[in-house]
C-alpha cells in the first residue's frame, strides 16, 4: 500500500485495520434469519390493487357536480353584481302583497335545493349500505 507523505498516525492505523484480510463471519443465525425473510417476501401474496373501475364513476360524478355548483355560484355572483339583486325598500301595506309574490321564486328555488340535497343524501346512504352489506 502506498503511503502519502504527511499522513497522520490515525490514517496509518486506519490503513492497517483495513488492510487485514481476516474473514468476516456473520453472527450465528444471521444467514438463516435473512433467508427466512427472503422466503417470506417471495411467498407473500401480491398487494391488492386499487379498484379504479369502481372509483372512477364516483369521481366523475363528483367532478360534474362540483363544476355545476361552481357554475351556479358564478352565475349568482354575476346576477348580484349586475344589480338585479333584491333591494332594501320600505314596504307599505299595498306593496307587501307585491313583495311576497316576488319572493315566491326564491322560496321555490330554496325548496328545490333542499329536496335535491335530501334525495342525494338518501341515495348515497343506500348505496353505501348496499356495498357494505356485501362485504360483511
Amino acid at each position: 500500500m502506498k503511503h502519502l507523505v504527511g499522513r497522520s498516525g490515525e490514517d496509518e492505523e486506519m490503513d492497517h485495520m483495513l488492510s487485514r484480510e481476516d474473514e468476516i463471519l456473520p453472527s450465528s443465525g444471521f444467514a438463516a434469519s435473512v433467508m427466512d425473510a427472503v422466503w417470506r417476501e417471495a411467498t407473500a401474496p401480491a398487494p391488492i390493487p386499487f379498484p379504479w373501475k369502481r372509483a372512477l364513476p364516483g369521481m366523475v360524478v363528483g367532478a360534474v357536480v362540483l363544476a355545476l355548483i361552481l357554475g351556479a355560484g358564478i352565475v349568482a355572483v354575476a346576477h348580484l353584481g349586475s344589480g338585479t339583486g333584491a333591494q332594501v325598500t320600505t314596504l307599505s301595506p299595498s306593496s307587501a302583497e307585491l313583495s311576497t309574490s316576488a319572493l315566491q321564486p326564491s322560496l321555490q328555488n330554496a325548496a328545490l335545493w333542499i329536496v335535491l340535497s335530501l334525495v342525494l343524501a338518501l341515495v348515497s346512504v343506500k348505496v353505501s349500505m348496499r356495498m357494505g352489506a356485501g362485504r360483511a
